[in-house]
């Protein structure tokens, strides 16, 4: 009886640690000449995630610009075509041929930080395989917030949670459940609102390129983060 038990209990510990590292998270660091953010991506959205990371990994990012800023709503990037794109040439229109399915989750959502899929007009609401943006948007009270589930959520009701989210931290709430959230930043969050700032032309294409640079953090790096992060939460 006692192998028995003894055996059954080393299963459950393998089952345990093999969901523990499949539940892992993944993060990205993505450098810019203004400074660094780390970015978290979510589980809940595995095509999404696992899209970017192995174009990361191939270092596709490396080089492409931050092309779309727009203050108090987001900065956009990772249009192939920007990479040594001539100064004031509109750009956005870049792909590699496919999309990724939506991924759409209640509970996460377009607060300040986070990152989610571009896309186009597609009715499916599928994404653009390599361009995404990071929220910036605004802090909103209840009174605006109500204005907004009757006007342009089509009388969706935002969660209790995620409402305290918007009139804190703040986000872009009218985009939830259209675009795929994906990630947020965990670290370097102030940066947005210092890309957000900088001058724009009439494409709302920086003056000025913003380049970028994408890796993905290797484990013992995530793990030495995730540490630093439940310190300071503390």
């Amino acid at each position: 009886m006692l192998k028995k038990i003894t055996l059954i209990t080393l299963l459950c510990m393998l089952n345990a640690y093999a969901w523990a590292a499949n539940s892992r998270s993944t993060y990205l660091r993505i450098r810019t000449d203004y400074g660094v953010m780390i970015v978290k991506l979510y589980n809940e959205t595995p095509k999404h995630r696992d899209n970017i990371i192995k174009l990361a990994k191939d270092g596709f990012y490396d080089g492409l610009l931050f092309h779309r800023i727009i203050e108090n709503f987001m900065i956009q990037g990772g249009d192939p075509e920007s990479k040594d794109a001539s100064q004031g040439s509109q750009l956005g229109g870049g792909n590699l041929g496919y999309r990724i399915e939506a991924e759409l989750h209640d509970s996460l959502f377009h607060k300040k930080g986070a990152v989610a899929a571009a896309r186009d007009n597609n009715p499916e609401k599928a994404s653009n395989a390599t361009q995404f943006y990071i929220v910036q948007g605004e802090v909103f009270d209840d009174e605006e917030l109500d204005r907004l589930e009757e006007m342009r959520l089509q009388g969706r009701k935002i969660p209790a949670e995620q409402r305290e989210v918007y009139k804190t931290l703040g986000g872009v709430p009218h985009l939830d459940q259209n675009y795929t959230v994906f990630g947020e930043v965990v670290d370097g969050l102030h940066l947005i609102d210092e890309l957000a700032s900088v001058a724009t032309d009439h494409f709302d294409r920086p003056s000025a390129d913003i380049k970028m640079e994408v890796e993905v953090l290797r484990r013992g790096e995530a793990r030495r983060l995730e540490r630093r992060l439940r310190k300071a939460d503390k």
